[in-house]
């Protein structure tokens, strides 16, 4: 196509992986650990959640700025930046006096660690067609899967063994040894403008958020993708406060969660040889709409349960993941001159997204879990209502964006 740039050579999938993993396994290996850093730094469930809110707030602006900066100046330094703002990050958490430093922490890390989510993508756009793209992020999400999906568990583990602030020496670790590796082997795979002003920012951000079609795909890519980190951020609660389980269990059922986007993850790569992206996109949340609204009846009749509960946000989150490669690859091609203001812009609605809905779930304290569902059931059908918006064909005499 014309003024389309050719794919640039692709670094290794695994280190993608690492790259795009640091920012989200930082929220996901804390969680369990919520409770007990309550207890030792004599914070409130509020002021501790809000180093999970705050930390997700933090994912979706940073995501706005690198992205365009990459555009600018190439994503390797870009990159190499973010990352090792992620790691001082963590050693400060691990360091922290009180609950106000920790969020201020974890709101540096959450700067940091948002490199990588924004210009993990925005390389596989780079150095792949977009007829291979869903097949890429799709097999690059199901590896990431077992990152976050193993995360709970270590970091129950870890909290309640050695405290909570162990965990967070574990990120640091993990933050240097993935600057180190991505200083080692990523090439640049982008072609740095060398250009870069708040004009041109505000410039490439109006072309994208004008579009109907890009819009439509990042909404509903959000609502689809982050939607459930109400429920994370609602599971410690939920499980360990109104159903009396041991608080190491609250790891192994996120973990679930993770096996749940991990199976939509898989299925995705391999319908998209067959079944067309369209069909993935909305058959996968479709799927999201009605598990939620099933968890959402079983909640509000009162048969809460562990099994009932993740019987379907397993089908919840397998619906998500067959959806998420599918909204973040048509975003993301809707400018194939804009990839990395795209790739940012869609990562800030998907957080931004996570965060409100966080916020949300946090209103109902007396009641954690009618608050978590039905924040789930009105995001899923916004997300529908959303791809619906994206796909829909303009009205004749009128051109879409």
């Amino acid at each position: 196509m014309n003024g389309v740039p050719a794919p640039r050579r692709a670094p290794p999938i695994w280190l993608l992986v690492i790259i795009t993993l640091s920012g989200t396994m930082a929220m996901h290996i804390f969680v369990p650990a919520l409770p007990i850093a309550t207890l030792g730094l004599h914070a409130s469930v509020g002021e501790m959640q809000r180093t999970i809110s705050l930390y997700i707030l933090g994912l979706a602006v940073g995501q706005l700025f690198y992205g365009p900066l990459s555009d600018a100046v190439g994503r390797r330094p870009a990159l190499l930046a973010g990352l090792a703002l992620y790691t001082a990050a963590g050693i400060a958490a691990a360091l922290a006096p009180d609950v106000h430093v920790l969020v201020a922490a974890r709101l540096m890390q959450a700067l940091g660690g948002c490199a990588g989510l924004v210009l993990g993508r925005a390389i596989v756009r780079d150095t792949t067609q977009s007829d291979k793209a869903v097949r890429q992020l799709a097999l690059m999400n199901l590896m990431m899967m077992m990152g976050p999906g193993l995360a709970p568990v270590v970091g129950g583990l870890i909290s309640s063994t050695f405290g909570w602030r162990p965990v967070f020496w574990v990120l640091a670790a993990a933050g240097a040894a993935t600057l180190l590796l991505t200083w080692r082997m990523l090439p640049e795979t982008g072609r740095p403008s060398r250009k870069f002003s708040a004009g041109i920012l505000l410039a490439d951000y109006r072309s994208l958020i004008g579009s109907r079609r890009f819009v439509g795909f990042a909404l509903g890519g959000g609502c689809t993708t982050t939607s459930f980190y109400a429920f994370i951020a609602a599971a410690p609660f939920i499980f360990a406060t109104q159903l009396h389980r041991p608080l190491h269990e609250v790891g192994f059922y996120l973990g679930m969660l993770m096996a749940g986007m991990a199976v939509g993850n898989a299925l995705t790569s391999r319908l998209i040889r067959t079944v067309s992206i369209e069909r993935l996109l909305l058959g996968g949340n479709a799927v999201s709409v009605v598990s939620a609204a099933g968890l959402a009846v079983t909640v509000w009749m009162g048969h809460i349960g562990v099994v009932s509960i993740m019987a379907w946000m397993f089908l919840y989150t397998c619906g998500a993941g067959m959806s998420s490669p599918a909204a973040l690859t048509k975003a993301v091609s809707v400018d194939p001159l804009r990839v990395g203001s795209a790739a940012g812009i869609y990562g800030f609605m998907q957080m931004a997204v996570g965060a409100i809905c966080t916020a949300l779930a946090a209103v109902g304290h007396s009641n954690p879990a009618v608050s978590a569902v039905t924040v789930l059931l009105c995001a899923a059908v916004l997300g529908q209502v959303s791809f619906w918006t994206a796909l829909a064909r303009p009205a004749a005499g009128r051109v879409s964006a």
